[in-house]
């Protein structure tokens, strides 16, 4: 099983993207990147959600819970599509509302 340090390192060099500008990205400093590929730490949900996004993967993937990098939601109700959807709506809002401050 990959971990997760190596499985961003992994997803990061193959977009050809240094540490740095994937901290860019992210919001966050080079030495927490360095630390997430090196399992020194883990970063929050909410970094995660990011991470799963800019690499466009599940987090189940990056978790280490599914070898398969794609979401699917094929086989949720749709109730539960929906839900998703108003939860990643609620996300981007709160992200949003953190960077106009």
């Amino acid at each position: 099983m990959i971990y997760f340090g190596a499985k961003l390192k992994q997803l990061r060099e193959a977009r050809k993207m240094t540490q740095q500008q994937l901290a860019d990205k992210l919001e966050l400093t080079k030495s927490s990147v360095s630390a997430y590929e090196n399992s020194a730490k883990y970063p929050s949900v909410e970094v995660l959600i990011r991470i799963a996004t800019i690499f466009d993967v599940s987090a189940d993937y990056l978790l280490g819970l599914s070898d398969n990098m794609d979401v699917n939601i094929s086989n949720l109700t749709d109730g539960q599509t929906q839900l998703i959807l108003s939860l990643i709506q609620e996300f981007n809002a709160l992200n949003n509302s953190k960077k106009k401050e």
